[in-house]
């Protein structure tokens, strides 16, 4: 959806004409309330809020569903790790990696 200027509208007008504004907005406007200058708040109709809410849902849905076909490919190519050692090997990294800040820190005390 493109927005016209009539859609964006200062925060104080939006303040005076919130009435109007709702009304345009149940009409199917959208609009863009700003507040020194710059984007600030969007007034859109409630249903289309669920409706993007919906979208949302689905798409985080259709992102693990991505996510457990490559992990179920990983597994049938054998791309697996014993999930204890891996976390260890971690642990050991960041232990590692902050073992010099913690030193430097300590000289300068």
């Amino acid at each position: 959806m493109s927005f016209s200027a009539s859609d964006v509208v200062p925060l104080t007008q939006a303040r005076a004409n919130l009435s109007e504004l709702a009304d345009q907005v149940k009409a199917g406007a959208e609009k863009i309330i700003t507040k020194n200058g710059e984007s600030y708040v969007a007034l859109i109709d409630a249903g289309r809020l669920d409706y993007y809410h919906r979208l949302e849902r689905e798409r985080i849905h259709l992102l693990l569903i991505d996510d457990a076909r490559r992990g179920l490919e990983d597994i049938k190519a054998g791309r697996t790790q014993d999930a204890n050692a891996a976390i260890a090997r971690l642990q050991e990294r960041r232990a590692a990696s902050a073992a010099p800040a913690t030193a430097v820190t300590q000289k300068r005390g």
